[in-house]
């Protein structure tokens, strides 16, 4: 490979991607991450960790504490997914993206590693991640986490602290059909005696979660709603309880020695779509008509979503909709306002629901709109028709958000 783009063509067809193809591309089992980063010589070994799963909010709460530690004067990776627009939003180092050179060196470099190992896309971004913090000798990295815990490719690292976000019914087929078994999934990243942070959950998930910390002795935070609030850059109300979650982290943080000044943590806060990149969470893309998106793609996402939406005050809602088939898109279209104008589109991705089909099945829960050929021209439709008193809002997908901004 001589360019960037053919370095990227590769990735994505050469390798099974679960954002994009779905079950295919998932791996049950940690063996081809362990083998990988054995031949890199372990790099995730070289450098120290915070380890973030949760069903929502997790990239929130990576993304803030990387900010933080970035204030505090740390050097500091950060790795999540998806990615919305350039694949190199998945590792950065002080919100500086990986350098496509050094995309385009990792793949020339390690040829065989992929051809006799046949990793998936997330195995193989992960291990790119680690090999990326340790060459440029980071003082900590915050590891996302992609679909679980337990079996992600992300755990093989101990870390210095384990954080577990909001945990809800999501990838069902792959994680459990219950709130226990999920949570059994992401308690997966607990390791032995080191601390582990519970945000707000259910009864259920946080027994799950502590039976699995007291069997490892290690130090559990389960946080309760009347914990101290920190302001952050963030919109949306649901960002409240992720700061709380990232706060209570920054003080069991500093018990371990990490040096966090009140000061970098407030401004860090405030700063974690500017130090970190992070988008589509309640972010505004258009002035008049008011234009909102955001990523919230489950049952509990989308029930923040619908809140947020009906604290605004607008003459009429336009809701540009499209998601992935393998989502509970019966359970999910039952929350939305059945007062909204509907805008139905397939996302970009062999994954993406078809807009017809998704139409039929919002007709019957009473949802009404038409049938859009693209994201793109679903939103085009709804500028033109909404008012400068309407509110024009995108999601149902990370893909219809990725292809709004």
């Amino acid at each position: 490979m001589k360019t960037y783009s053919e370095a990227l063509s590769y990735l994505f067809s050469r390798l099974p991607m679960f954002q994009r193809i779905g079950a295919a591309a998932y791996k049950n089992d940690l063996s081809k991450t362990i083998e990988l980063c054995r031949r890199l010589g372990n790099p995730e070994n070289t450098f120290k960790s915070i380890h973030v799963a949760g069903t929502n909010g997790k990239g929130s709460v990576a993304s803030a504490l990387a900010s933080i530690f970035a204030e505090a004067g740390y050097k500091t990776g950060l790795f999540t997914s998806p990615h919305l627009k350039d694949f190199r939003e998945r590792i950065r180092i002080n919100g500086a993206m990986i350098a496509e050179e050094e995309v385009l060196k990792f793949l020339n470099k390690n040829p065989n590693l992929i051809e006799e190992l046949s990793p998936s896309f997330f195995e193989l971004t992960c291990a790119m991640a680690f090999q990326h913090f340790s060459q440029n000798e980071v003082d900590i990295a915050v590891l996302e986490t992609g679909m679980g815990g337990r079996l992600d490719s992300t755990n093989v690292v101990i870390p210095e602290l384990s954080i577990i976000t909001s945990v809800a019914m999501d990838h069902e087929a792959f994680l459990g059909d219950s709130l226990g078994k999920i949570a059994l999934e992401k308690g997966g990243i607990i390791k032995k005696g080191v601390p582990v942070v519970v945000s707000e959950n259910e009864e259920i998930v946080v027994k799950v979660l502590q039976s699995i910390a007291v069997e490892r002795h290690s130090p559990f935070y389960a946080l309760s709603p009347d914990e101290a609030d920190l302001a952050s850059d963030l919109s949306g109300a649901y960002q409240a309880e992720n700061m709380r979650s990232v706060l209570k982290a920054v003080q069991v943080l500093r018990g371990l020695g990490w040096e966090l000044p009140q000061k970098a943590v407030e401004v860090g806060a405030l700063k974690i779509s500017v130090n970190t990149g992070l988008r589509g969470r309640w972010e505004k893309i258009h002035e008049q008509p008011l234009g909102l998106v955001d990523v919230g793609h489950n049952v509990e996402g989308v029930m923040e979503v619908v809140k947020m939406l009906s604290r605004l005050d607008y003459r009429e809602l336009h809701m540009v909709w499209g998601m992935v088939a393998d989502k509970d898109a019966r359970a999910i279209l039952g929350l939305l306002p059945k007062a909204a104008k509907y805008y139905w589109c397939r996302p970009d991705v062999p994954r993406g629901k078809d807009a017809a089909s998704l139409a039929a099945e919002a007709d019957a829960q009473g949802l009404q709109g038409e049938v859009y050929p693209s994201v793109q021209t679903a939103w085009k439709a709804a500028m033109q028709q909404a008012d400068a008193a309407d509110v024009v809002f995108g999601g149902g997908s990370v893909f219809v958000v990725a292809e709004l901004i």
